[in-house]
């Protein structure tokens, strides 16, 4: 894996200036920038061509660079504890004093913090000096980027700097629960919920269908390849690519595979670049055959499910 201390260096040194840059992390590649700064933040929503009631996910290296930026409760603790650093995103009270830009939070009196565990953002983020927000490297309702390849494909130039660090391992993102009042999962993601309901003994809610936006990954429309999906469906189209959960023993030219043997984890780690893989070969549209709905392949099916609302967008 390509990355020293050079590397590092520089993107420390395209960060301080105010420019946004591309990191990975064990989710998804990341579109980062200085938390605490407007002018930089700007830029993520610009480049991506976010909606501004789009809140950003915000990266620290560890809870003691969060305690000046964020009030603690139990369940935080609990949950940091056993999966920090890690593919889970929290929704915590802000501090009135806290530097975090308004342009992150859309003037919201929360944020959604993550700890990443990729070993070179982990080292960014200790030595950078300040937090980054980092939404997912890709335009705004498009397939997430899961290796820097991705990444130059949706932005080109604009990007001033890939910081490199392989495909991501999990390959779908974190997942997100607020815990300012009940636990509440607002995004399934890289960390499954029956995991997460061992650590804290609750009732845990799902809030699929917001009335108001208050996190990431929040909207109908998106993680799409740009073409119409239909779920749980067998290829009865011309110029129909099937997307299938393990490989099967007679592959026809246009069945896909996420998986050899039908491991959820394999699968969530091959989605994204699956489904640019098949509109990158012209398919006009995509079949999913049925997917299990259990562990990470819940995940699986908010995003095909997301991804498949292009024609209600």
């Amino acid at each position: 894996m390509k990355s020293n201390l050079a590397n590092i260096k520089k993107a420390i040194k395209l960060l301080k200036l105010g420019e946004c840059i591309a990191i990975p992390t064990e989710t998804v590649y990341g579109l980062a920038a200085n938390a605490y700064s407007d002018k930089a933040c700007k830029k993520i929503f610009k480049l991506k061509k976010r909606p501004k009631n789009n809140p950003l996910i915000v990266h620290y290296f560890d809870h003691k660079d969060l305690i000046k930026d964020c009030n603690f409760n139990n369940d935080f603790i609990k949950l940091y504890t056993n999966f920090c650093p890690g593919p889970i995103t929290f929704i915590l009270d802000l501090k009135k004093n806290s530097k975090i830009s308004k342009v992150v939070t859309n003037k919201k009196k929360s944020l959604a913090v993550r700890f990443p565990k990729h070993p070179i953002t982990r080292n960014l983020l200790k030595k950078v000096g300040f937090p980054l927000a980092a939404p997912s490297a890709n335009l705004s309702s498009k397939v997430s980027a899961v290796c820097s390849s991705d990444v130059k494909e949706d932005f080109g130039k604009k990007i001033k700097f890939v910081l490199e660090g392989g495909k991501s391992s999990i390959g779908l993102e974190s997942t997100i629960i607020d815990l300012r009042n009940k636990p509440k999962i607002l995004r399934l993601g890289g960390l499954a919920l029956p995991d997460i309901k061992k650590i804290i003994n609750k009732k845990i809610i799902i809030e699929n269908n917001p009335s108001k936006i208050s996190s990431p990954g929040q909207f109908k429309f998106h993680y799409s390849p740009g073409i119409p999906i239909r779920l749980n469906s067998k290829p009865i189209k011309d110029q129909e690519a099937y997307l299938l959960i393990r490989k099967q023993k007679k592959m026809k030219k246009n069945y896909y595979f996420l998986s050899r043997n039908g491991d959820l984890k394999e699968a969530a780690k091959n989605l994204y670049s699956t489904l640019r893989k098949i509109k990158k070969d012209n398919y006009k549209s995509i079949a999913v055959e049925k997917i299990p709905n259990k562990g990470i392949g819940r995940a699986i099916n908010d995003r095909l499910f997301r991804a498949s609302n292009l024609n209600e967008n």
